[in-house]
């Protein structure tokens, strides 16, 4: 089955936060969006004839997900991942940052650390600062073009804050660094010696490319696998981020409950009805469609390397091993994160996120997203070649 990734879908008018909401964040009207982490591309056919068939029978009342659904879950995490496990553990919540949210209220108290692995994911360090919870960072090495940890730091960070839980993104966004199993294993036995609980942030854990492997955290240390939760969610790997549904696997019941206190006095009771339909579609359907978006992904990534290679030496793509967004590292231009996003901005027409954004050391970073069309692609380098 073919499956046309080059498809320009007309966004503007759908109320897109990617393409809508540029004007009032103060943005040019015609902007070029390349930003927030959702694709430009149609979700795949069968959750899209799932989806209208539950739409045609045209009620929409509180839903429970059904065996069918959790053997979707089984059939794609054991078949792609080797990770058994027991549909009891699963809880479902709205989204990734969601369950980051319950967690630090159910095993954290006000004022305790949390630990990140900056530059990263900016929403970790809003939710625990807006939780009442105080920020640890083991900032992630950068040198000879890649980004590694700093294991000393990493073990300095947890016993001089009193670390209670880390947040582990893996894949990591935006550095796009696929951990190895002894990198994992190395974090596993630290947090294990300190009773540091983990939430391992697994939502890009379908994007990743040829000579690199992803390894669900609780694959490798069946021991302790009481003492993490591992957080995942079809959105970012079938396009479905507005439809609300993550699956959340937690083995330890102790901790399966507090985190179910924690969701209910949040009054989320019940998933998205259609969140679930999308999902078990694309769990049981969607892997033909995936690998066909992850060839045309890795093209993506080999165009703007050699693009920034013939037309913009200064500028650096970081390797991508996963994900579907490219670290670039413009420090070679000598401009300020606010003079370099200026440029890009009113100079381009282009918005990226600002390295900043993730992190202090991100500072003359900018994530471009290159799950969109090649020729929204090539339009956004040259734009970006002309003013750099």
């Amino acid at each position: 089955m073919g499956f046309d990734f080059d498809r320009i879908i007309e966004r503007r008018g759908t109320d897109s936060l990617k393409f809508d909401s540029g004007e009032k964040r103060g943005k040019p009207a015609d902007i070029l969006p390349l930003w927030v982490a959702d694709m430009d591309f149609s979700a795949p056919e069968p959750v899209l004839l799932a989806l209208q068939e539950r739409v045609r029978h045209g009620i929409f009342g509180y839903t429970e997900p059904s065996a069918p659904y959790f053997d979707a879950l089984v059939t794609w995490f054991t078949g792609r991942f080797g990770y058994t496990f027991d549909p009891e553990w699963v809880v479902i919540t709205p989204g990734v940052v969601n369950a980051i949210s319950i967690a630090l209220r159910a095993f954290t108290a006000p004022g305790d650390a949390v630990l990140i692995q900056e530059p990263v994911y900016y929403p970790f360090r809003q939710t625990i600062h807006a939780n009442g919870r105080r920020l640890a960072v083991n900032t992630l090495r950068f040198v000879g073009g890649k980004y590694t940890i700093d294991f000393a730091d990493f073990e300095r960070q947890i016993v001089e804050h009193g670390v209670k839980l880390f947040i582990l993104c893996s894949p990591h966004n935006p550095v796009g660094r696929v951990w190895r199993e002894d990198e994992l294993q190395e974090m596993v036995r630290i947090c294990a010696k300190h009773d540091v609980l983990i939430l391992s942030d697994e939502i890009h854990c379908d994007f990743v490319f040829p000579g690199h492997t992803h390894h669900l955290l609780p694959t490798l240390v069946s021991e302790e696998a009481g003492r993490m939760i591992l957080a995942t969610a079809p959105s970012k790997t079938f396009n479905l981020p507005g439809l609300q549904v993550s699956n959340i696997f937690i083995s330890d019941p102790d901790l399966r409950k507090a985190f179910l206190r924690g969701l209910h006095a949040g009054g989320l009771s019940h998933a998205n009805t259609l969140g679930l339909v999308a999902c078990q579609a694309a769990y049981s359907e969607g892997a033909s469609w995936l690998e066909a978006l992850l060839v045309y992904l890795r093209g993506n990534m080999e165009r703007i390397d050699a693009f920034l290679r013939a037309e913009l030496s200064l500028v650096r793509l970081v390797p991508p091993e996963g994900t579907y967004l490219a670290w670039l590292d413009c420090r070679q231009l000598g401009l300020s994160p606010e003079a370099l996003d200026d440029k890009l901005l009113h100079g381009a027409g282009v918005w990226l996120n600002r390295g900043d954004l993730f992190g202090a050391t991100g500072a003359g970073f900018v994530r471009l997203n290159a799950g969109c069309p090649r020729g929204a692609l090539d339009e956004a380098l040259a734009r970006i070649g002309g003013v750099l």
